[in-house]
C-alpha cells in the first residue's frame, strides 16, 4: 500500500514520485520530497506548482494555402505538451526566418503574416506564470504559398471590337499564375500572358480594363483600371459574291465556274479569314483521232472558310468534252462542259443555283459539231449545224463588276461565268461564240493550225470563263479563274487586316480578290 502520509501543513500527502496516489483527482495536491517541489494533478497529470514548464515535443507543420492573401501565408504546427515541469499556460511557435509568432493553449498552433514562395521552420516553447521553457525545433519545413500580387495595368488598345490589354505581373505568391483581364462596363474577359485580348466588345462604345492573377490558392487583388478605349465600328454581316474557276476545253466548249452571292454573311471581328479563289481547269492536250487524250480538267473552287463560317462553295466549271474514237460527253460542275459531236454525246449536268448544263453535241462518226460550255446565266448551246455557243454569263452582279474593274464588259453591263463555245471537227469555219462572262470562242476547223490569226480562247482571268473549243490537232483551252468580291456599307470601319484591293463605290465598300488571301474585319 502507498506511503499516503500527510505533511503537517494543511495535510497534504507527501512522499518520492512513486508514493504519489494511484487514483487523484484533478486539482488534488502532493509535496514530491524526491523533486523538492508542490505538485497538483490536472489533464495533464502531475505537474509542478511552482516550475516552469516542460519543453514540448513539436510536431508536423503544414503550410495553410487556401484564401491566403499576398505575403500573408500562413503555417499550422502541431506539438504534444511535455512532461515533468511545471503547468504550461500558453505556448509560443515561432518561424525562422522572420520570428512570426502564433499563441495557443492547444494544439495546432497557426502562425500567419508568413512571405509568399518563403521556406519557413518553426520553434517550440511553453511559458506559465513562473517561466519559459526550452525551445524546441520543428522537424520539416514548409514553403508559404499565397494568391498572387496584383498585377501593374498598361495602356489598352483598341482593335475593332476587341482590345490588348498589356500588364506587368506581379509576384507569383509561390504557385502557377494564370491573368485575365476584365471590362467594365460588361465583364468580358479575355486570358493568357501580357498583352491580353479581350474581345466580344460592343461597338462605339467605351471600356476600361483590370488585370488579376490567380492561382491554386485565389486571386488577387485586381489591378488599377487602365485607361478608357472606344471600340470601332467594323461589319458584323458582309455580302460575298463567289466565282469558281471555269472549265477547260477539249473540242467541246468548258463549262463556266458555279456563282454564288451570299446576303448577310455574319463575321466575327478579330477572326482571319481565308478567301480562297479557284483556278480555271486545265486544257486538254493536243488530240485527234489516233489518240485518246484526256479531256480538259475541271475548274476550281472559291469559297470563305475561318471561324464559325460554314459556307456553301462555288463550284468550278466542267470540263469540255474531247475527240476519240467514241467522243467524250462533257463533265459536271458549276456549269457543264459541253459534249463532242461524235457520238452525240451530251452536256454536262450544273450544280443547281449554281449555274447551267453544257450543251450537245452532234454528228456520227468522227465528223461532229460539238456543244457550248454551260454559263452562269444560261445552258450551253446544243450543236445542230454548227458548233453549239457558249452558255451567257450573269449579269446580275453588274454594279459589283462596275465598282471593282472586274468581270467582263459588254457595253457596259458586266458579266460572269460565260461558257466556252464548242468546235466543228472536220471541215468548216463556223466560229461558236463564247458566252458573255468570260467564255472563250472556238476555233474554226479550217483555221486550227493558224495560231497567230486564230489563237486558243481561254476562260478569260477573273471572271470564271469557261475555255473555248478547238478541233483535232491542237491543244484545248483553259478556263479562266475565279473571283471573289466582299462588299459591305461604308459607314463600317476597313478591315483591321486584308490582301485584297479596296473599292469604294455607291455607299458600301468593296473588297477583291484575283487569288488566294484572307481578311479580318
Amino acid at each position: 500500500m502507498a506511503d499516503l502520509r500527510l505533511s503537517g501543513m494543511g495535510g497534504t500527502p507527501f512522499g518520492n514520485t512513486a508514493n504519489r496516489p494511484s487514483s487523484p483527482s484533478v486539482g488534488q495536491t502532493y509535496n514530491n520530497g524526491e523533486t523538492g517541489v508542490t505538485e497538483i494533478y490536472t489533464s495533464l497529470g502531475w505537474v509542478a506548482t511552482n516550475a516552469a514548464p516542460a519543453s514540448p515535443t513539436i510536431g508536423t507543420a503544414t503550410a495553410v494555402t487556401s484564401g491566403r492573401a499576398y505575403n500573408n501565408g500562413s503555417a499550422s504546427i502541431t506539438f504534444t505538451a511535455g512532461s515533468g515541469g511545471g503547468y504550461p499556460a500558453t505556448y509560443t511557435m515561432t518561424s525562422s526566418p522572420g520570428s512570426y509568432t502564433g499563441t495557443s493553449s492547444t494544439s495546432p498552433i497557426t502562425v500567419t503574416g508568413l512571405q509568399s514562395n518563403t521556406e519557413y521552420t518553426f520553434t517550440l516553447s511553453s511559458t506559465n506564470n513562473y517561466a519559459t521553457s526550452v525551445a524546441v525545433t520543428s522537424s520539416n519545413s514548409i514553403i508559404a504559398t499565397t494568391v498572387p500580387q496584383a498585377p501593374t495595368i498598361g495602356t489598352a488598345a483598341v482593335v475593332g471590337v476587341s482590345a490588348t490589354v498589356p500588364f506587368t505581373a506581379g509576384a507569383t505568391g509561390g504557385a502557377a499564375v494564370t491573368h485575365t483581364a476584365t471590362s467594365s462596363p460588361g465583364g468580358f474577359t479575355g486570358t493568357g500572358s501580357s498583352p491580353i485580348t479581350v474581345s466580344g466588345l460592343a461597338p462605339l462604345t467605351s471600356y476600361t480594363f483590370t488585370v488579376s492573377s490567380a492561382n491554386a490558392n485565389g486571386t488577387s487583388v485586381a489591378s488599377a483600371a487602365s485607361n478608357s478605349i472606344t471600340t470601332g465600328n467594323p461589319p458584323l454581316a458582309i455580302e460575298a459574291l463567289r466565282v469558281a474557276g471555269g472549265g477547260g476545253s477539249g473540242s467541246a466548249g468548258g463549262g463556266a465556274g458555279g456563282v454564288i452571292y451570299g446576303s448577310s454573311i455574319s463575321v466575327t471581328p478579330g477572326v482571319a479569314y481565308t478567301v480562297t479563289v479557284g483556278a480555271g481547269g486545265a486544257a486538254s492536250s493536243a488530240n485527234d483521232v489516233q489518240t485518246t487524250p484526256g479531256r480538259g480538267g475541271a475548274g476550281n473552287n472559291s469559297n470563305i472558310t475561318g471561324g464559325s463560317l460554314s459556307l456553301t462553295a462555288a463550284v468550278g466549271g466542267g470540263p469540255g468534252g474531247i475527240v476519240d474514237e467514241a467522243g467524250f460527253a462533257g463533265g459536271s460542275g458549276g456549269g457543264g462542259g459541253g459534249g463532242y459531236g461524235a457520238g452525240n454525246k451530251a452536256g454536262g449536268a450544273a450544280t443547281s443555283g449554281q449555274g447551267f448544263a453544257g450543251g450537245s453535241g452532234v454528228g456520227g462518226g468522227y465528223p461532229g459539231q460539238s456543244g457550248g460550255g454551260g454559263g452562269a446565266g444560261a445552258v450551253g448551246g446544243n450543236a445542230v449545224s454548227n458548233p453549239g455557243a457558249g452558255g451567257i454569263g450573269t449579269a446580275t452582279y453588274s454594279a459589283w463588276g462596275a465598282a471593282t474593274s472586274s468581270g467582263q464588259n459588254v457595253s457596259s453591263t458586266y458579266y460572269y461565268a460565260g461558257g466556252g463555245g464548242g468546235s466543228y471537227f472536220n471541215g468548216g469555219d463556223q466560229v461558236a461564240a463564247g458566252g458573255s462572262g468570260g467564255g472563250g470562242s472556238g476555233v474554226p476547223y479550217d483555221f486550227r493550225n493558224d495560231t497567230t490569226n486564230y489563237p486558243t480562247r481561254h476562260g478569260l482571268a477573273n471572271t470564271g470563263g469557261g475555255g473555248g473549243g478547238v478541233s483535232a490537232g491542237r491543244q484545248g483551252a483553259g478556263g479562266g479563274s475565279g473571283i471573289i468580291i466582299i462588299r459591305y456599307s461604308s459607314s463600317y470601319d476597313d478591315p483591321t487586316s486584308h490582301n485584297g484591293t479596296k473599292y469604294t463605290s455607291g455607299g458600301y465598300k468593296y473588297f477583291k480578290y484575283n487569288s488566294t488571301g484572307s481578311i479580318t474585319f
